[in-house]
């Protein structure tokens, strides 16, 4: 019991540091799009967050997203304000996907998980970027109103932070999340069964030499 239990271990921990590393990697190829400020970019990195929730449980998901952000920090432009908004809307992501689908491993229930944590991203997104985010935002590069020149920029009707959030922030969360949902319904079980080989290989290497598995 005790060795099937350090073998888990190990697995959980190979895999979170993989998907991990691929999430740092995917939050670097961050790109603008058009219609919305230049400073609100798209990534892929939620990606491995939702995988990870999926394979390890909400925890797991959670805690890939904290690695790839403190990673992340190290060349932060932001003031770590980017790094704290990203966890704090990939926490809820991966928290409410893995949620749902550790109850029952499905593909139905994986495709109602991915957009349950979708929506529930861009909710959170609403509160957290109104109260936390852009107030830091605004004492550390000059102020609400520049912040909403930005966004008139591109859409004068987002001329008040409770506008802007609402038609730019809130939309832009929600199809970046179902984006990333549809992508990883794509990928998830090839993957799985990669980690689930992987957990094999692992299993095998811990045996010692001239002792059967156990069922063998």
């Amino acid at each position: 019991m005790a060795q099937t239990k350090k073998r888990s271990n190990v697995t959980k921990l190979v895999i979170t540091a993989m998907l991990s590393a691929v999430a740092v990697v995917l939050q670097y190829l961050e790109f603008g799009v058009p219609f919305v400020p230049s400073f609100l970019k798209f990534d892929f990195s939620d990606i491995p967050e939702l995988i990870g929730a999926f394979i390890l449980g909400p925890v797991g998901g959670v805690l890939i997203c904290l690695i790839k952000n403190l990673i992340h920090m190290l060349v932060s432009q932001s003031g770590f304000v980017g790094e704290l908004s990203n966890f704090i809307l990939g926490a809820a992501f991966a928290l409410c996907a893995g949620l749902i689908y550790r109850n029952r491993k499905t593909k139905k229930t994986a495709a109602v998980a991915c957009v349950a944590a979708a929506f529930t991203m861009a909710l959170v997104s609403l509160p957290s970027n109104y109260f936390l985010i852009y107030p830091i935002y605004a004492k550390l590069f000059g102020g609400m109103e520049l912040i909403l020149g930005l966004y008139t920029a591109v859409i004068p009707a987002a001329n008040t932070l409770w506008k802007a959030l609402l038609i730019v922030n809130v939309p832009f969360t929600l199809v970046k999340a179902l984006l990333c949902a549809g992508v990883t319904m794509l990928v998830y079980k090839p993957l799985s069964r990669v980690f689930d080989k992987l957990n094999a290989g692992l299993s095998r290497k811990s045996v010692p030499k001239g002792t059967a598995e156990p069922g063998k």
